[in-house]
């Protein structure tokens, strides 16, 4: 059973009840957008910012009826399945500061060309000649790398995992802004149900990870191997913010769950785990393997 919470409707003065986990409402008597004033503790904290909407509920239709019509493995009811229901929602994220140090090694090579001599048979006599070749050079590279971490957002809620946040990323945090009722009014808006303790762990690796590969891609040389490194972050903040999403649920089969369709409220990026159609896979093998075994056939009647 859902906890719930009483609130006082602005508009018409009605007393009315809510899911504890919703910071959003309506007024059942008057219709009217109620935003929830709940006293922050250290589980749940009030947010700081926020991101609006910026591809509007028709938009966010499109892009979803694109999206289940393109994957060529998908069972065909779910690459016909009607998209008709889209809900707008708030998502509660914590937004990671930091101030990462971190040490690096790795293999630097350079590349440079050689020209070499060898002797082949050319109609029975041999001959010399020359060829070139590519050799890489190594030398041992390390030092220290310092930068200020202030776009890594993790999911604050138990509904939906990071993993599935991610999927839609990034976020534009230049658009960022105060966070205030007017920002959600209107909107269903989740309360957060992880407190901060609970994705700090995460947090710190999803920063570590894009440190490495900010460091890889920004290794001197022609190429560069053994890259190994060890961050260490101060300074850090977690501060709760709403992000904007579209949530579809993709009913495809009666016997199956819907399929949850995402789409980044702010920028339109769009996943789902999309179900895939074994016996498409096997039927697509199987006429792989029956078009090389006639090649191979009208390969040995040519012969």
């Amino acid at each position: 059973m859902h906890a719930m919470a009483a609130f006082e409707c602005q508009s018409c003065g009605a007393r009315v009840e809510i899911d504890d986990d919703r910071r959003t409402g309506k007024c059942l008597y008057c219709g009217s957008p109620q935003v929830i004033d709940r006293p922050p503790t250290p589980d749940r904290p009030s947010p700081t910012f926020g991101l609006a909407f910026v591809v509007p509920p028709e938009r966010a239709l499109e892009i979803a009826r694109r999206f289940v019509r393109r994957p060529l493995f998908a069972p065909t009811s779910f690459r016909t399945a009607k998209i008709d229901d889209v809900r707008g929602i708030y998502l509660p994220a914590y937004l990671y500061t930091a101030v990462a140090h971190t040490q690096y090694s790795a293999s630097i090579g350079e590349n440079y060309t050689v020209t070499e001599t060898y002797t082949t048979t050319v109609n029975g006599k041999t001959v010399t000649r020359t060829r070139t070749r590519t050799v890489t050079e190594w030398r041992e590279l390390s030092g220290r790398h310092s930068v200020f971490v202030g776009d890594h957002v993790v999911s604050a809620s138990r509904g939906l995992p990071n993993a599935e946040l991610e999927s839609i990323e990034p976020f534009d945090w230049r658009a960022i802004k105060r966070f205030g009722p007017r920002l959600i009014s209107g909107w269903a808006t989740e309360e957060a149900s992880l407190a901060p303790r609970d994705v700090a762990d995460a947090a710190r690796r999803e920063a570590a990870d894009a440190i490495g590969g900010k460091l890889s891609r920004f290794m001197p040389g022609d190429s560069h191997r053994n890259l190994r490194w060890q961050t260490q972050f101060d300074h850090e903040d977690l501060e709760l913010v709403l992000v904007p999403l579209w949530i579809l649920p993709v009913r495809y089969r009666e016997d199956r769950p819907p399929v949850r369709l995402l789409v980044n409220g702010q920028t339109g990026q769009v996943h789902a785990k999309t179900p895939i159609s074994w016996p498409k896979v096997v039927a697509v093998v199987v006429l792989a393997l029956a078009l090389i075994a006639l090649v191979v056939w009208l390969v040995s009647e040519a012969r």
